[in-house]
């Protein structure tokens, strides 16, 4: 008498879907291509160099900004570019217009690194570290994205590329990044409106400040540092 035939063995599972290479691939290129961008032209000379006398003032302060925002994609400092609006537009004008340039090239770069690396580098999100600054973005996206913008010294990239690897959402992302990039660029815009008068109390006050955050990143580094090297020897 034969025995019955076997049960059929379940389907496998399917195999997670894998982001195409060219996506972050692109994304490289994108970003080293803007950088190499400034062999050829200089954001913070275009600013402070004429502008605003070849525009019609009503497209002075968009272009402006939009000119900041790509500056920013390009890796050109910030307080460079809060210099040259400073320089160029006074306190009030120049803040305005930097946080704007601030936001928009943080919200670039946002969507860049969502829609081309994020997928791709999911996977390499699980470790120890990696996995609890993820799920912290993920989680208190709108906080942890505002402390680390009032952070002296913390890479303006770094961080928009971090909350768009992770599961921050787009808007808290961009509320976080206009709040917290105001005491920074009115600090560094300040100084720069006012360094025409040395001796004026706006100037003393904001090139302090400016001490005060250079000294706040040293020991942000040094604690971080600090923190790696005990990582390492537990």
């Amino acid at each position: 008498m034969s025995e019955p035939d076997a049960a059929p063995a379940p389907p496998a599972p399917p195999a997670a879907p894998r982001s195409p290479w060219w996506r972050p691939a692109l994304l490289l290129v994108l970003l080293g291509t803007a950088a190499g961008s400034l062999l050829l032209w200089n954001p913070t000379e275009l600013l402070s160099g004429g502008l605003a006398d070849r525009l019609p003032g009503y497209w002075f302060g968009p272009l402006f900004a939009l000119v900041y925002a790509v500056g920013t994609l390009a890796f050109v400092p910030r307080p460079a570019l809060n210099a040259a609006a400073g320089l160029l537009l006074g306190v009030q004008q120049g803040v305005a217009l930097a946080v704007l340039g601030t936001t928009l090239g943080a919200a670039l770069a946002f969507g860049l690194g969502r829609g081309l690396g994020r997928d791709a580098l999911r996977p390499y999100l699980r470790g120890k570290v990696l996995g609890a600054l993820d799920r912290r973005f993920t989680e208190q996206g709108f906080r942890s994205v505002l402390v680390l913008r009032l952070l002296p010294g913390m890479p303006f990239q770094a961080v928009n590329y971090g909350a768009a690897f992770s599961g921050t959402r787009a808007l808290p992302f961009v509320l976080a990044t206009a709040i917290g990039a105001v005491p920074t660029t009115a600090v560094y815009v300040t100084a720069a409106a006012s360094s025409g008068r040395p001796g004026s109390a706006a100037f003393l006050l904001s090139a302090g400040l400016i001490a005060l955050l250079g000294l706040g990143s040293a020991a942000g580094l040094w604690r971080a540092a600090r923190a790696r090297r005990r990582a390492t020897a537990a």
